[in-house]
């Protein structure tokens, strides 16, 4: 079978897309890697969200919470049950290694052999499986990890994040209420500007007190068994801190490298692929960008919130929509 439409990825925006394509009647299939919104499975256990429920639904299925912001949990149900509400046609568990073009058509190839036809292909793998790798020695020891889960199994131990953005600061915050000793250690001089604002003056306080101990201008330059070495880009001095388990939170990037395989361009520094900011279709024909992977290295500045919008906007452009509005308007005149 050739599809009209094959998604690859079944997180929020990848999920938007398909029931862009259903309302328009285009058949469909969405791929993903692993679960359905597998990136929102793995945010910390107790997390919610910065935007208001409203603001992250999708093809306009309500979102109803009792408070105004959604946590995981609540995420999750909701966009399981808005994909069983639009009957979307996903396959999940099958990593896409390639997309490629033939005459009009694409073949999409999984990293098992599986192989898939559509006419139009849309990218919405996000960035949250790729994190950036400070690629230290020690970086893949079993105790640290790229992603924060829960704080009750590190009550009573000494934990290092690395980085100040906001999955540290809400971490640091979470595990320090949980009798964690923590440290959190960053190249900057302060927490990053983009750290939500309620949280600030609470971490600042708790670092105030001693509750939270902070090492800034510096870097982890060695993970060890039971110590960290940090280097402080002031003065060179070098110290090895105390460490049970290491938190490396310095944000996720998109795969650059499965775009490329696919023939999409990259700006070589920013990793942004090239795409029309009308319709989202890159340099090849028929295969669009959809959602935070079109952000490069830039991922604060698309959401769940913005990257959704890009859905109809994308099959607007397939189905040639804007150009039914276009002959509506030539009319009227």
């Amino acid at each position: 079978m050739t599809y009209d439409v094959l998604i690859v990825g079944a997180g929020p925006c990848g999920l938007a897309a398909g029931i862009e394509a259903t309302k328009a009647g285009l058949s469909h299939l969405i791929l993903d890697m692993g679960s359905i919104t597998e990136s929102i499975r793995e945010y910390p256990r107790r997390m919610r969200f910065f935007s208001t429920a409203e603001n992250i639904e999708i093809g306009g299925l309500p979102f109803p919470i009792s408070g105004v912001k959604a946590g995981r949990d609540e995420a999750l149900q909701y966009y399981r049950k808005a994909a069983a509400y639009f009957k979307l046609n996903i396959r999940l568990f099958q990593k896409v290694d390639t997309v490629q073009k033939h005459n009009d058509a694409f073949t999409v190839l999984t990293t098992t052999g599986e192989q898939y036809h559509a006419h139009k292909v849309i990218m919405a793998t996000g960035y949250f499986t790729r994190p950036r790798w400070l690629d230290i020695p020690g970086e893949n020891r079993p105790h640290v990890s790229h992603y924060y889960d829960e704080p009750f199994k590190y009550s009573f131990t000494k934990v290092i994040i690395i980085g100040a953005s906001n999955s540290a600061v809400e971490a640091a915050l979470e595990l320090y209420r949980h009798d964690v000793d923590i440290t959190i250690v960053h190249r900057g001089e302060d927490f990053r500007s983009t750290v939500k604002y309620w949280l600030i003056p609470d971490v600042k306080n708790r670092v105030k007190e001693g509750k939270i101990k902070t090492v800034f201008d510096s870097v982890v330059t060695q993970i060890d068994e039971k110590t960290v070495t940090v280097n402080n880009l002031k003065t060179g001095d070098e110290t090895q801190l105390p460490a049970d388990f290491v938190f490396v939170l310095t944000g996720y990037i998109p795969d650059a490298d499965l775009l490329r395989r696919c023939g999409i361009e990259l700006n070589p520094e920013t990793q942004v692929p090239y795409y029309d900011k009308e319709t989202f279709e890159t340099n090849v024909p028929g295969l669009y960008v959809c959602g935070t992977v079109l952000a490069g290295i830039y991922t604060e500045k698309v959401f769940i919130e913005n990257g959704r919008e890009h859905a109809e906007a994308i099959i607007d452009h397939i189905v040639g929509r804007e150009l039914h509005k276009v002959a509506e308007l030539i009319q009227r005149i």
